[in-house]
């Protein structure tokens, strides 16, 4: 059986398939020209960091709250982990570029 993160992380990508089908090209364009990108990545990428995070407070909500917060944070990672195979510069949204 596979690892709790990766399951919800799947689960992420099943239930979203065509909005982060669709991130993804805007993801790879910006990878490849981030100057010209730049903006529509950060209006279109605040809906998919909102979509994570909602995602990994599923993973990691009954953790916190039996008092695994260690572990929580250690799922928190694995999950940002498989995110960032998926969309490498994903913490690159919200960069302002002069």
């Amino acid at each position: 059986m596979a690892a709790k993160y990766l399951l919800i992380f799947q689960q992420m990508l099943k239930e979203n398939e065509e909005l982060l089908s669709n991130f993804k090209l805007l993801h790879d364009k910006y990878e490849a020209d981030p100057n010209t990108y730049q903006d529509q990545y950060n209006k279109e990428g605040e809906a998919i960091l909102e979509l994570i995070q909602r995602y990994e407070n599923m993973l990691t909500s009954h953790t916190e709250n039996s008092g695994y917060g260690k572990y929580a944070v250690n799922l928190s990672d694995k999950f940002h982990s498989a995110v960032k195979s998926l969309f490498p510069k994903i913490d690159f949204i919200g960069i302002q570029r002069g």
